[in-house]
């Protein structure tokens, strides 16, 4: 007998970090799999094409800045004003500078710390409350083995995945009984954009053997899939061509 599924047609997900990379594969898997989305990325020409190609009455695109959290609320605002609803929320966006404790400046590494974690609750904080009125829904924050690991050379974005597991566990804990699941999706290396010149070299052969950007965006749907009896928590995903 085939392993049960729950349709995902017509349901609603706002997804952030959809311009590029991880983020951008989930969104088109989505609409594959009949979802509204609303994407919310800081490059607005790449929203907008995505918007163009998946079609307006499928995606809403949102130029915001995960930073913030009136450009949160503007996201899932945009879900209930285009679509009527909000099932999921998404937490994708992320940055990060590879390098020892003090080989950056300042400015970047505060960006990072507020961006993947900051970032994360703002989102969630705009989502929940309509996910709680609604009697139920998904956050699917996309973290990273960096969290439930470490390493060196990725101190302080090791700790911003940490912080992300963290927040998961206790949301978890916390929304369970308004029928909200809540996962957290730990990828290991991705062939995308993310990190190039802070970490990584366009063209290193190590790429070719990283997950890809639609191995994640499976992950997600397959949780966003499962029965409502049954909640993933915690999802670690490596590439057969990368060692634990």
């Amino acid at each position: 007998m085939p392993a049960e599924t729950r349709s995902i047609t017509d349901t609603v997900v706002a997804l952030t970090g959809a311009s590029a990379g991880i983020g951008n594969a989930t969104a088109r898997l989505l609409v594959e799999e009949g979802a509204k989305v609303v994407v919310g990325a800081r490059r607005s020409e790449r929203l907008e094409q995505l918007e163009q190609e998946l079609g307006a009455e499928n995606v809403a695109a949102v130029t915001m800045d995960v930073r913030s959290p009136e450009d949160n609320r503007r996201l899932v605002a945009t879900a209930i004003e285009r679509f009527g609803r909000l099932d999921s929320i998404v937490p994708n966006a992320g940055i990060g500078l590879y390098g020892g404790i003090t080989d950056h400046d300042d400015e970047h590494v505060a960006e990072m710390m507020e961006t993947n974690y900051a970032g994360t609750v703002w989102s969630v904080r705009a989502a929940v409350p309509h996910l709680r009125d609604a009697g139920g829904g998904d956050v699917v924050i996309v973290s990273s083995v960096a969290g439930l690991r470490g390493g060196a050379d990725e101190a302080v974005y090791a700790g911003t995945k940490f912080a992300q597991i963290g927040l998961a566990g206790s949301l978890d804990r916390e929304l369970r009984e308004h029928g909200i699941r809540v996962t957290a999706i730990c990828p290991a290396g991705v062939h995308t954009e993310f990190a190039m010149g802070t970490g990584r070299t366009e063209g290193s052969p190590e790429l070719e053997t990283y997950l890809r950007p639609e191995d994640v965006a499976h992950a997600v749907v397959t949780v966003l899939r499962q029965p409502r009896r049954v909640r993933t928590t915690l999802w670690a995903m490596w590439s057969m061509g990368q060692g634990s």
